[in-house]
């Protein structure tokens, strides 16, 4: 219950609400609620929230990122091992993200639709982010995301696509699932690389815009900032952008092979 009143005072705080009276005083659950409820309802209550989303799942990234660093130094398959032995927190972590990543998408949409017909909301900092080619676009290069995400899932977690490579029927010289076999195999199909480069060029994109955007849904940003959150989520996301699409290159290139 603690962390709904710190929401709800943090969004009041931030934004103004104009339906909502900085004289609440929040003494019971009902209370509690109904003012959560009514700021999550005001677009700047959704902002604020998919940008809570949108970091969450930012940090996922980065340790899929650092997980996938492991192939480089054949240890690919004893993480994979590592994580297999954990597999009640491995899927209690896929159900919180899949959450995470539901409540994005939704407030995404919504965000979207709304943005077409609500008037402007009144930031903290009044002055918006400047309109780029990747911030004019988040919603196609979300749908983008999510469509690789699916076809990654089926392809390297559930091992449906490929099951001739799945490293489940496929074992190391340790008598490991072999994951690293499984990778190269996968992205020695050109095709397959090039599709698992554009989407992450769609990663790339999404997030140039949506790491810096955070701090303006969180009311941080102003003349002095803005330039430093700017150039900070640009050089994130392409460090994500490039970490991500080497490993298909030095396959497809010849540099690792299985």
């Amino acid at each position: 219950m603690s962390a709904l009143v710190f929401f709800a005072l943090s969004l009041q705080r931030i934004y103004y609400i104009p339906y909502v009276s900085d004289s609440i005083p929040v003494r019971t659950e009902r209370e509690i609620y109904s003012l959560t409820m009514k700021l999550l309802s005001a677009s700047v209550g959704k902002k604020i929230l998919m940008a809570i989303t949108g970091q969450v799942l930012v940090l996922f990234v980065i340790a899929h990122t650092i997980g996938n660093s492991t192939i480089y130094f054949n240890g690919l398959n004893s993480y994979a091992e590592h994580l297999h032995a954990l597999a009640a927190l491995v899927w209690a972590n896929r159900f919180v993200m899949l959450a995470v990543l539901s409540i994005h998408i939704f407030l995404g949409v919504s965000l979207t639709l709304e943005n077409r017909t609500a008037k402007p909301q009144a930031y903290a900092v009044s002055k918006s982010l400047r309109a780029t080619f990747a911030s004019k676009n988040m919603i196609w290069t979300g749908l983008v995301i999510g469509a690789f995400l699916v076809y990654h899932l089926l392809h390297f977690t559930f091992q449906i696509t490929n099951p001739g490579t799945a490293a489940s029927v496929n074992m190391d010289a340790a008598g490991r699932p072999d994951v690293t076999g499984m990778v190269i195999a996968g992205f020695q199909n050109i095709t397959v690389s090039i599709i698992y480069v554009i989407s992450m060029a769609a990663l790339l994109l999404h997030l140039t815009h949506g790491i810096q955007s955070t701090f303006q849904s969180l009311g941080l940003n102003n003349d002095n900032t803005l330039p430093v959150f700017e150039k900070a989520g640009s050089f994130m996301a392409y460090v994500l952008f490039i970490a991500f699409i080497l490993i298909p290159l030095v396959i497809v290139i010849g540099f690792m092979k299985g």
